[in-house]
């Protein structure tokens, strides 16, 4: 029963938080998976990490002493200690961009049972003086499809903290709490973590600005078909090689191949190591005028040895070899470099 009596209280609490330890392991397990593959299936974008942690009972007891105790015992309410730890268990999940927060409140607002919500940005962002972190605080509990689940049946009534920051809000929450006296910091100090704390925003804008216009460059280099006068009337900025339009190009020629991001950035680095003058038009005439041949002599070499791979990557290296073998001779290993020109005498021979 709930009581007055502080002391008695805290040794229930000790009592409950021991007795519950597997409970409470097991409720912020369920819950991280149960968010994991919610947000897998939702297109909010990639989520770099979702952790939890058991609040430590000293804490709790800490946190409703600070928060809790004063005003309920004034009132003559009785109270329970755990009744108002609504973070024991704390879920965190570290969004890539700032704009992904309000997309996985949504998420979570259609699986569970909201109970509060806390918005940190908001409400730094309303003041012009103060400073600290900033991320989305969410209260929650199962929702009832949830929990009948069997899975979940045993943590149908424990609540969970939630909180929902970008990369750079947990880069500065981390930071954030190492600063000391923060309420009675002297002036000039506090301007210059205001000002630090700026900088930690407009990084996490820009971030976002630079996806999003990364975006749009590759939907403008890859969503229209590719053809001669395409490459032709490329205006000059655009005609030097670079990630996006040589995904439009190699796209073209190989629309059943996914070329991954991080591959094709090192790919055409490597291009404009040996050739710093490479242009778009370039690629596409070497492939033009040379993905038959190199077509041909991948039949072969896979015919010859089938374990080996030869994927398009590969088969532009080849073309490009064969556009400027001077320029690309490095582009290709020594030994592929003269398997390959073993069979081109050997095709010449032929013909």
């Amino acid at each position: 029963m709930p009581s007055l009596d502080f002391e008695l209280e805290r040794r229930n609490f000790l009592l409950y938080y021991d007795s519950n330890q597997q409970l409470f392991e097991g409720a912020k397990n369920a819950c991280i998976s149960s968010i994991t593959s919610l947000l897998r299936q939702s297109n909010i974008g990639e989520v770099t990490k979702i952790e939890g942690r058991i609040k430590d009972k000293n804490e709790c007891i800490k946190k409703f002493h600070r928060k809790y105790q004063s005003k309920l015992e004034a009132e003559e309410q009785p109270y329970r200690i755990q009744d108002y730890i609504s973070d024991l268990i704390g879920i965190r999940i570290i969004c890539l961009y700032e704009d992904q927060i309000a997309k996985t409140s949504e998420v979570l607002k259609q699986h569970f049972r909201i109970i509060d919500v806390t918005d940190k940005i908001s409400a730094l962002e309303g003041t012009e003086d103060s400073f600290g972190y900033k991320g989305l605080h969410m209260d929650l509990a199962l929702s009832d499809d949830l929990a009948v689940q069997e899975r979940f049946q045993a943590f149908a009534e424990v609540p969970y903290e939630i909180q929902i920051r970008s990369l750079i809000q947990d880069a500065w929450s981390v930071l954030d709490h190492k600063i000391k006296y923060k309420k009675s910091i002297p002036n000039d100090l506090r301007r210059r973590i205001n000002i630090l704390s700026a900088l930690f925003e407009l990084a996490d804008r820009e971030f976002k600005e630079i996806r999003n216009a990364t975006a749009e460059l590759l939907e403008r280099e890859t969503v229209a078909p590719i053809d001669n006068a395409t490459v032709e009337a490329a205006s000059s900025s655009d005609k030097l090689i670079n990630a996006f339009n040589f995904l439009r190009v190699a796209g073209h020629f190989f629309r059943d191949f996914e070329f991954q991001d991080y591959k094709v950035d090192g790919f055409v680095q490597d291009i404009l190591k040996l050739n710093h003058c490479f242009e778009r038009g370039d690629l596409h005439q070497s492939l033009m005028e040379n993905l038959k041949t190199v077509r041909e002599y991948r039949a072969e070499f896979l015919a010859a040895d089938p374990e080996h791979n030869f994927s398009p990557y590969t088969a532009i290296r080849h073309c490009l070899y064969l556009h400027d073998p001077i320029s690309f001779q490095r582009i290709i290993s020594r030994s592929a470099r003269e398997r390959f020109e073993l069979w081109l005498k050997a095709e010449e021979g032929l013909g």
